[in-house]
């Protein structure tokens, strides 16, 4: 495994379930995490973003550790460069489209290369919603949205916690090309949490599979669906 990996070791438990992961992803393509509900999938994902914070073990991005229980480093959520999208598009209601863009634009510091805005509203289409109000948007065209605007603070690591579940199959159908052209434009590594397999199978390039808080298997797409 090269150093360029998120490094998980982390035990982690609330009442009824207990989180016991021990896994090395390389920082490339798309990983998605899938397994069936209640597998562990969404907390897997708020330990690395530094939503919850794990019982004990070792978070490692690369060359940064953002969780190490035995020399007491816990790097604050909001100070981990990850982008975390999730089921629910969660955008700001009394901004229109353009304005929850630039929100995420001007937080993100420096614009320009791979994630500049106008690179950014092209790949996404969004170009005829911007001055679009939130609530009167579909929610595959949300979900661009959500995606465009974590993109756009610059993360070095994304992570999409089912972001497709509440869309009916026309409106994934819809999203799902946008969601295909991510690793190509943007190079940016990818978490996909799902329990639909013709999704994973369409987007991953490996899969992590989680049943009751382990690993039950991981290796290339192709090696998992099998």
């Amino acid at each position: 495994m090269s150093a360029e990996a998120l490094r998980l070791r982390a035990a982690h438990a609330v009442p009824g379930f207990a989180l016991d992961v021990d896994a090395d992803l390389p920082l490339d393509g798309v990983t998605a995490v899938f397994g069936p509900s209640g597998g562990g999938k969404t907390t897997l994902l708020r330990l690395i973003a530094g939503f919850e914070t794990p019982r004990a073990g070792r978070i490692a991005f690369g060359g940064e550790v953002w969780f190490d229980s035995d020399a007491g480093v816990n790097v604050a959520a909001h100070k981990r460069p990850v982008g975390t999208v999730f089921q629910d598009a969660r955008l700001f209601a009394h901004r229109d489209v353009r304005g929850n863009l630039a929100y995420a634009d001007a937080r993100g510091g420096d614009g320009g290369g791979r994630f500049g805005f106008d690179r950014v509203v092209d790949a996404f289409d969004l170009a005829p919603l911007l001055a679009r109000r939130v609530d009167g948007l579909s929610g595959g065209e949300r979900q661009r949205v959500a995606v465009a605007r974590t993109l756009l603070t610059r993360p070095k690591l994304l992570l999409l916690d089912e972001p497709l579940a509440a869309l009916d199959r026309g409106r994934k159908a819809d999203i799902l090309p946008f969601l295909e052209d991510l690793p190509k434009r943007f190079s940016v590594p990818t978490l996909y949490v799902s329990h639909d397999l013709d999704e994973v199978s369409r987007l991953a390039d490996r899969i992590l599979v989680l049943t009751e808080g382990r690993v039950a298997a991981f290796g290339s797409a192709a090696a998992v669906i099998g």
